[in-house]
């Protein structure tokens, strides 16, 4: 064994306390930190040391080099994209995950995919969707709208007499992909799935709305008969707005169509006793994605992929190894995903769900969704700034009052950036700036501290 790896082995407590220390440090300057430290001038990298000197002076190099360059992204005003943090809890199944390093695709080595079985049955019951569901970790939104997809694609298949999992895309024919305001991933998933991205439809929406107008569906399904995939929205990123799930689903007692939902982070409305009529008919669905590390607060990368069609998502994802066996009843996770190597993702959600349960969660939501009201009230009383669309959620999409210019929004978004970060958007054609509330931390002394940086910007702004 090299001798700095094994000097660093017998020390290796020693090393994990001092990694300890480092990210308590971390987190505890989160309040007091930039939320996103100044550009400055990129870093020249350096050459790959020969001879390593081990893990504390790499735990040195990082804190001198790279840590004062990272943004507080797990902090309570990092309010860009749609961002949690890492809960304790998370926080800690996150470390076991690295620790235990395991693969948890194969029933040869089972009690991974015991475990995220547990945590995906956990996941339904949370967000209201019946047992015809099975779930399936991923790495994100993107790869669960994608693997989704795939399975629709085959569906279309069977639906056709043509397997595409065999025969590829062409064998389909032309496709149609039907969605109000899809988000962005449902587009690169059709790219990489062949189907191509000019098979998406956009279908009109309800006035003033980003949630699809469900007589605009009905027309379109009806313009070219046979199957179809329509892609609802439970939640989408510029609004939150939710497509009437239940009228979709009941279209299909007219049309023959696949109902992908892409509640990223809308199926976290169930939560809510105020708010769950807004995943009326989630369970309709045929696959569902929601993206945890968004409002479960766990870390980075993690979602969810459900869906009524085991047997077409194990179809698609077979991996033909003699040393994986057959697909069996129940297929291995490794037939489910993209993935053949697959990290305990599971354990990070289960650490949070087991430890805060239903309540603790509901808390953060609700607690998130009136802090994204209590913003859009000091932005409504406040001149310098317009409200683009009501506050159903927990996001606040706003622009300024005059000259709301792409300028003059990204001055003010760079200027306010040390105390808040904001991502930029465009809704119905103007610029402007979104605010998204999902960390387990913000609270409203936060909101105050944004509201009186964006005014403070605002003012200052020429």
């Amino acid at each position: 064994m090299d001798r700095t790896l094994a000097a660093d082995l017998a020390r290796l407590p020693e090393l994990l306390e001092a990694t300890r220390r480092a990210a308590a440090d971390a987190l505890g300057t989160l309040d007091a930190r930039p939320v996103v430290p100044p550009a400055g001038t990129p870093h020249a990298p350096e050459p790959l040391p020969d001879h390593g000197d081990g893990t504390e002076a790499a735990l040195a190099a990082f804190r001198e080099r790279w840590e004062h360059r990272l943004s507080a992204s797990a902090g309570p005003r990092y309010l860009g994209f749609v961002t949690g943090g890492a809960t304790p809890a998370a926080l800690a199944g996150d470390w076991l995950t690295a620790a235990h390093d395991q693969n948890s695709n194969s029933a040869l080595d089972g009690a991974g995919q015991d475990l995220e079985r547990e945590t995906t049955t956990w996941l339904r019951e949370l967000f209201g969707l019946s047992d015809a569901h099975t779930g399936t970790f991923v790495s994100g939104a993107t790869m669960s709208n994608t693997t989704g997809l795939a399975i629709a694609r085959e569906w279309l298949g069977e639906r056709l007499g043509v397997s595409p999992a065999d025969d590829g895309a062409a064998a389909l024919g032309p496709v149609r992909v039907l969605s109000g305001a899809p988000h962005s991933s449902i587009a690169k998933g059709l790219s990489i799935l062949g189907l191509g991205r000019n098979s998406l439809v956009r279908v009109p929406t309800l006035p003033g709305r980003e949630a699809v107008d469900p007589a605009a569906l009905d027309r379109a399904l009806a313009d070219t008969p046979g199957p179809a995939v329509v892609v609802a929205n439970a939640g989408t990123v510029n609004t939150v707005d939710f497509d009437d799930l239940r009228a979709i689903a009941a279209l299909r007692e007219r049309h023959d169509f696949w109902l992908h939902t892409d509640a990223a982070f809308g199926a976290f409305a169930a939560l809510s006793p105020d708010h769950a009529h807004l995943t009326d008919g989630l369970d309709a669905s045929d696959s569902v994605c929601v993206d945890l590390h968004k409002w479960l607060n766990v870390p980075y990368d993690s979602a969810v992929q459900f869906t009524r069609r085991r047997d077409l998502q194990a179809r698609v994802f077979a991996n033909s190894a003699a040393y994986l066996g057959p697909l069996g009843e129940h297929p291995d996770l490794v037939h489910l995903t993209p993935e053949n190597s697959h990290r305990l993702r599971a354990l990070a959600a289960w650490f949070t769900l087991r430890a805060y349960g239903r309540r603790g969660h509901r808390e953060i939501v609700e607690r998130d969704i009136a802090c994204a009201r209590s913003l859009a009230e000091h932005l409504s009383g406040d001149p310098s700034f317009h409200l683009l669309a009501p506050v159903r959620l927990n996001v606040v999409c706003f622009t300024l009052a005059e000259a709301p210019t792409e300028a003059r929004l990204t001055a003010l978004r760079e200027a306010v950036t040390p105390e808040v970060f904001l991502t930029p958007t465009v809704y119905a054609g103007t610029p402007a700036l979104r605010a998204a509330f999902s960390n387990w931390r913000t609270t409203h002394t936060d909101v105050r501290r944004a509201a009186e940086a964006l005014r403070t910007a605002a003012k200052d702004l020429t």
